[in-house]
């Protein structure tokens, strides 16, 4: 037995240096370079591409079988002289025996400076989709096509019972260096690019972790962008189970461009990502994202691959600076009237979506010093389909309206330079002083409001609510907020809340569909304070008039800015305003000026107050182009009747007042003997003009001279009627009857 082992294994050894001695023969003797056309040909039949090999050809047989090229490349036999890919060197080697049982072992896998160049004609075809197929038969096109989808005479079907042992893979390593894939699309004059490609692995099994990194520089075209993009991680791969995993996976990098504006953003991501194409699902988990300034955490995790996908998810972002970090990508955001807003914010939400569509639910947001809960959705990509529903704490939405321009700055400065100048000689007290000025000074700013061409393709519903609301510097509480918005029609549902202890509620519609934007708003405030709405810009000032106002109002107008709005503004209103004050203008004193005036009189005492107060102040309004006219200004005043009719330009917020008061004079206790009331006076309307700023309120009234002079020459025509009918009485007396006495009188009343 032992003499057997021993022949046994000489004849084993022998054959083994035989099969070595024939491996050497024949890579040493046999050199593949003599049979390039060959090559050329067979891959020409065999796997229908045309192959050129401009570099030698090295080669192993055993115990590797190994393959080294340089400078080939591979075209589609259709277009044989535009290769499609081509590399410097590719070199690689498989040990042979383990063939034999289906396993694929193999050293290191190098390539060298891969170029691949994709194309797509004007006609959506691709270069790549000829690879493989053998060229027509001249006369009988599609012939070529039919014979590859009919199998070969005698082929043996593949069994499909799954059954089949798998290939295993055992390679080293795989490395690529200077690779670089080219893609253009001839219908839309796109391009993208990716250059200098590095890829390197260590080995690499199935079912096991595989090291990888991977670095690139991309390009697009259109939007011109430019990054610069590194890889890393640990590949798990099951070809049975079609799952693979990228563990600790970690993304960075920067970008620039056009969608930057030129500014260049770093980016980073990181987590653990899963494909699993037997179940159609994929996972990110423990998901970190980073860009410039921003912070976020989350999951996502993707569904129905093979139908419509559904991604579901939690996503976190930590505080950042919104401001700055949209500077740094290169969209600064519109100044605002506080430079500190949207300077702080984030937010934690749970994500639903579709490739048309995104939703946030539950969401949670912190913007600057308010809180927002609820849910905002992008209903539809395509159609801008927005849908919000949100509640909110507290919210200032003076901060973040748009600044004023320069321009209407300096508008701003220049009426209120005017509105000081008249103020300043607007004395109210005796009345000796002249009537003010009307305004020129536009009050109200060009810039423009709307972003129209985004609100004509908005498809909007949103439902806002907040426990404060501050809106043009009017805090109101309970505030609510319902909006829809489609094809360019805007309709404002409802706009309610509390004010100062009143109500309002305003409702309507903004029409961006014309080249001009329409605008309608209906109004209905409710006893609310109304030196609220009476403000101007720039210093405090004491409001002209307090009182609780109750207003309803139906306006229409078209513009986008505030003076093209005002220019246009036309409609009507109806207001009351209930126990007020007419703010630092004693109008007792000016009507008993008005009085002594009529005496013959002076005035002997000071004023004693600087106020007028009145129970009631009424009247209507009719707006046509900017100029509210009021025929029907109603005014209760203790001991006063006041009735009055003007316009009010506000354009330039502007006043012009014809006012004519009835008085019973000085009911005080030590009244001013200048200021008593004659009976003849009873009944008499003492005329007043207010003309000037509306900001001076009744502190720009004086007395209507020319209108004195009338009541004066009334009141001298009575004053003689009564001398006659005394004279008439005297000589008389008794002689007559009462009837010819009143008759007589009667001729001196024509």
């Amino acid at each position: 037995m032992k003499a057997f082992g021993k022949i046994l294994g000489l004849g084993l050894l022998g054959l083994l240096l035989i099969i070595v001695a024939l491996g050497f023969a024949l890579t040493h003797l046999f050199d593949p370079n003599d049979y390039k056309d060959e090559i050329r040909q067979l891959a020409r039949d065999k796997a229908h591409v045309e192959l050129t090999l401009n570099g030698d050809i090295g080669w192993s047989l055993f115990p590797w079988l190994g393959l080294e090229l340089h400078e080939a490349s591979i075209a589609t036999l259709n277009t044989p002289k535009e290769p499609f890919a081509d590399l410097q060197m590719l070199g690689l080697s498989v040990r042979v025996l383990p063939l034999l049982r289906r396993e694929v072992q193999m050293s290191d896998v190098r390539v060298e400076g891969l170029n691949l160049t994709l194309a797509r004609d004007e006609q959506g075809h691709g270069n790549w989709e000829d690879i493989g197929k053998p060229l027509p038969a001249q006369g009988e096109p599609g012939k070529a096509a039919q014979a590859d989808a009919t199998p070969a005479a005698g082929a043996q079907p593949r069994p499909a019972d799954g059954n089949e042992r798998p290939v295993k893979l055992d390679i080293d390593s795989l490395t690529v260096n200077n690779a670089r894939v080219q893609y253009t699309d001839a219908r839309t004059g796109n391009s993208y690019n990716a250059e200098s490609i590095q890829l390197s692995t260590g080995p690499v099994h199935e079912g096991v972790n595989i090291p990888l990194k991977a670095s690139a520089f991309i390009s697009a075209s259109q939007p011109n962008i430019k990054a610069r993009t590194e890889l890393a991680g640990e590949l798990r791969f099951d070809r049975k189970l079609k799952r693979y995993n990228l563990e600790d996976m970690r993304l960075s990098g920067e970008t620039s461009g056009e969608p930057t504006g030129g500014k260049t953003v770093t980016f980073a991501a990181q987590g653990q990502l899963l494909l699993d194409q037997g179940a159609n699902v994929a996972s990110w988990n423990g998901l970190k994202v980073s860009a410039n300034q921003l912070r976020a955490l989350g999951e996502l995790n993707l569904r129905d691959l093979d139908k419509a996908p559904q991604v579901s998810g939690g996503l976190s972002i930590a505080q950042f600076d919104l401001r700055a970090f949209m500077d740094s990508i290169g969209h600064p955001l519109p100044a605002t009237n506080d430079a500190t807003a949207l300077t702080k914010l984030e937010l934690v939400t749970r994500l639903q979506g579709t490739p048309a569509s995104l939703a946030l639910e539950d969401l949670a947001v912190k913007l600057d010093a308010s809180a927002f809960t609820g849910r905002v959705a992008i209903e539809d990509f395509a159609k801008q389909a927005l849908r919000v529903q949100l509640k909110g704490d507290t919210f200032d939405a003076d901060r973040y309206l748009s600044a004023k321009s320069q321009e209407a700055k300096g508008a701003t400065a220049a009426r209120q330079a005017e509105v000081q100048q008249q103020e300043a000689s607007a004395v109210a007290g005796a009345g000796s002083t002249p009537l003010p000025n009307a305004p020129t000074q536009v009050a109200w700013s060009n810039d423009k409001l709307l972003p129209v061409d985004r609100l004509r393709a908005l498809d909007l519903q949103a439902d806002l609510s907040f426990g404060a609301l501050t809106l043009d510097k009017l805090p109101i509480s309970n505030a609510r907020l319902t909006a829809n918005g489609q094809g360019g029609l805007l309709t404002l549902q409802t706009l309610r809340g509390d004010l100062y202890n009143g109500s309002f509620e305003a409702k309507g519609t903004v029409d961006v569909r014309p080249a001009v934007p329409q605008l309608g708003v209906n109004t209905r405030i409710q006893r609310v304070p109304v030196e609220h709405f009476i403000k101007t810009d720039g210093k405090q000032q004491t409001p002209p008039v307090k009182g609780l106002l109750t207003l309803s109002s139906d306006l229409t107008a078209t513009g986008n800015s505030q003076k093209a709005l005002v220019d246009t503004l036309n409609g009507n209103a109806n207001f009351t305003i209930n126990d007020g004050v007419l703010v630092n203008a004693n109008l007792e004193q000016q009507l008993c000026q008005a009085i002594a005036t009529l005496n013959r009189k002076s005035l002997s005492g000071e004023p004693r107050g600087k106020d007028t107060p009145f129970q009631e102040l009424r009247g209507s309004v009719v707006v046509r182009n900017g100029v509210a006219s009021n025929p029907d200004l109603k005014v209760r005043i203790p001991g006063l009747t006041v009735n009055g009719h003007g316009d009010v330009d506000l354009r330039v917020l502007g006043m012009d007042y014809n006012v004519g008061v009835i008085v019973e004079g000085d009911q005080r206790a030590m009244p001013d003997p200048a200021c008593q009331v004659n009976e003849r006076y009873v009944g008499v309307e003492l005329p007043l003009r207010c003309r000037g700023p509306l900001e001076l309120g009744a502190k720009a009234c004086r007395l209507d001279q020319e209108g004195m002079g009338k009541v004066a020459a009334k009141l001298a025509g009575n004053r003689l009627k009564d001398k006659i009918d005394e004279k008439l009485d005297e000589k008389l007396g008794d002689k007559v009857s009462p009837e010819l006495k009143d008759a007589l009188k009667g001729l001196f009343k024509r």
